[in-house]
């Protein structure tokens, strides 16, 4: 570990309820938060049923403070018939009754204000469920209604329409299109759905669905949250007249492949940014301080910085990172990252899991640690010891970078993904729809541990948990793993302090001359002082240089040496 870094500089902490109007002003909170990802009906329970909610929330929230979050990301909240996890929105001004109340949203809110966090709530715009108000009515209304033209509906290719009007496909598996059975009983149009077929889209050409929209947001900043995080952005905008598959292009277009696509017709397509550009404005009406995070899976670092140029969304998730092997190419996948963010002025955001992804403990301790979205290939072996080394490395890494992250619930716990679910507990209709050969997401929505020996493990008292808990997490338990000083929730707890305390990086990195499988880069604290972080994928002891005093490592250190799969920050001591 060593060479001669280049200067870099570091911005603070937000104090809560500022709102500058620069949206480049390094004290806008959202541009180097650390934000806590909750699956609220797998987070805490409070009313006994088995399920997560808004009161087990509100009471486990201590839990996120003393982790020493920035903000809260909060999975849909809204009332719906749950045939994907919430994402099938019924209402879209409401709480879905088994989470909770209006009220109890307020309240959680201002718990969360109290608390000096900041909340940040899912906007799924992309579609809506089958079952709210304006899907019936279309349904009701019939061919050529003015209800109709909120979706994408279309007449059905063949001499009796009896084929989808195009080739597209759905994320889950199988076609994107559904006929339906018009109000007479004959065999009716086609609608389309990037997701499960409970899951209509909306065509956002159309002025009512966006004015709809834009009350939607200003009904929950105006309620209070401080974000909306917009689920699947790229599949809001259609190329004009739904044209099919370029074959010469896609080759085989039976496989949605959202990380891969350029120019498809149903994926980030050009008109996706006036309508990002339109979401901003309304967020504009309440000041700087309130911020959109774009879900947008895409081909590439350039495409995905599109979505947060200075007109348009604040931030998004960078899943090039997350998806990349665990290797030396996370240096190549950072430097693009950092650069074209910079171009636009926007802050990076990084996240290493989430509630649609494998487990980091789980993926990096396959033989193949790519993340690849929504599968999960759950007969490959793993490794949970080298997973979770590699995780608590990862994580370290993440929370040393530039601009803001994110960590989903329990990976503070270092939990698996649960690959052995019952078959008849699944829900994800990625299960259903690829016959039963991908046993989708579900395995990372298990309840949270809380303490004791044996399942519901504190989640709730009802033994019957929404999804059943393995009955081997007694040693991943938030209060296990209080009582242990080695564990993944100590490690992290430590890292949010210091990093907290050293003030969150919003400059370029400078890297250290080092072994091209040695990530070592360098930056300045609050006070102008030289930190550094290091990860060794080298395979071999790297020592720690004279003069550098390590603060944090992911692992103990026996010697004045970091072993392979381990991150350490250090600190300039003379």
């Amino acid at each position: 570990m060593s060479g001669t870094p280049a200067a870099g500089s570091v911005f603070g902490s937000t104090p809560v309820g500022s709102t500058p109007a620069d949206a480049t002003s390094p004290a806008l909170w959202w541009r180097g938060a650390v934000v806590y990802a909750v699956y609220p009906t797998s987070f805490a329970d409070g009313d006994g049923d088995g399920i997560g909610d808004l009161r087990g929330l509100r009471e486990r929230l201590d839990h996120i403070v003393d982790l020493g979050a920035d903000a809260i990301w909060l999975c849909p909240w809204n009332p719906s018939p749950m045939a994907d996890g919430g994402y099938d929105v019924s209402d879209y001004c409401d709480i879905n009754p088994m989470l909770g109340t209006l009220d109890e949203a307020r309240a959680l809110i201002d718990d969360v204000h109290a608390r000096g966090m900041r909340l940040i709530v899912d906007l799924v715009a992309n579609h809506t469920s089958n079952q709210h108000p304006w899907f019936q009515a279309a349904l009701a209304a019939g061919r050529g209604s003015t209800e109709r033209e909120r979706y994408l509906f279309r007449d059905g290719r063949g001499e009796l329409g009896e084929r989808p009007p195009n080739g597209w496909i759905s994320a889950f598996g199988d076609s994107g299109w559904t006929r339906v059975t018009e109000p007479d009983g004959s065999p009716g149009q086609w609608y389309f759905h990037t997701f499960a077929p409970e899951q209509p889209d909306l065509d956002w050409s159309r002025e009512q669905v966006r004015a709809d929209f834009d009350d939607i947001m200003r009904f929950w900043f105006d309620l209070g949250v401080d974000g909306l995080r917009v689920d699947a952005a790229p599949a809001m905008a259609k190329e004009a007249g739904l044209p099919d598959y370029d074959l010469a292009a896609y080759g085989d277009p039976s496989v949605f492949r959202s990380s891969a696509w350029v120019d498809s017709p149903q994926w980030d397509t050009p008109g996706i940014h006036d309508i990002m550009r339109r979401f901003r404005s309304v967020a504009r009406e309440y000041g700087e301080d309130r911020m959109f995070v774009a879900e947008a899976v895409v081909s590439s670092s350039a495409r995905l910085a599109d979505y947060v140029r200075p007109d348009e969304l604040n931030t998004a998730f960078n899943f090039q990172f997350l998806k990349e092997p665990w290797g030396p190419g996370l240096r190549a996948v950072i430097d693009e990252t950092l650069r074209l963010h910079a171009e636009v002025g926007a802050p990076p955001t990084w996240c290493l899991s989430s509630h649609d992804e494998v487990r980091l403990a789980t993926r990096l301790g396959r033989p193949d640690t790519t993340a690849v979205h929504m599968v999960d290939p759950a007969t490959a072996p793993t490794d949970l010891e080298l997973g979770r080394r590699r995780a608590r490395a990862a994580l370290l890494l993440m929370l040393a970078l530039p601009g803001s992250c994110y960590l989903y619930q329990g990976e503070e716990l270092g939990l698996p993904y649960v690959a052995d679910l019952p078959v008849e507990s699944l829900r994800d209709p990625v299960h259903r729809r690829s016959g039963g050969t991908i046993r989708g997401r579900d395995g990372s929505r298990v309840p949270m541990p809380w303490s004791g020996d044996r399942p519901p493990f504190g989640f709730s008292t009802n033994d019957d948990t929404w999804f059943p808990m393995p009955a081997d997490w007694a040693d991943l338990t938030v209060a296990a793993e209080e009582a242990d000083p080695g564990s993944t929730l100590h490690l992290l707890r430590a890292a949010l302090r210091l990093r907290r305390a050293q003030g969150a990086p919003e400059a370029a990195l400078a890297w250290r001359a080092s072994d091209p499988a040695v990530l070592d880069f360098e930056r300045l604290d609050r006070h102008g002082a030289p930190v550094r972080c290091v990860l060794n994928l080298s395979g071999a002891p790297v020592p720690i240089d004279d003069g550098w005093e390590v603060t944090l490592s992911s692992i103990q250190l026996l010697a004045a040496t970091l072993p392979h799969d381990a991150t350490a920050w250090l600190r300039r001591v003379r």
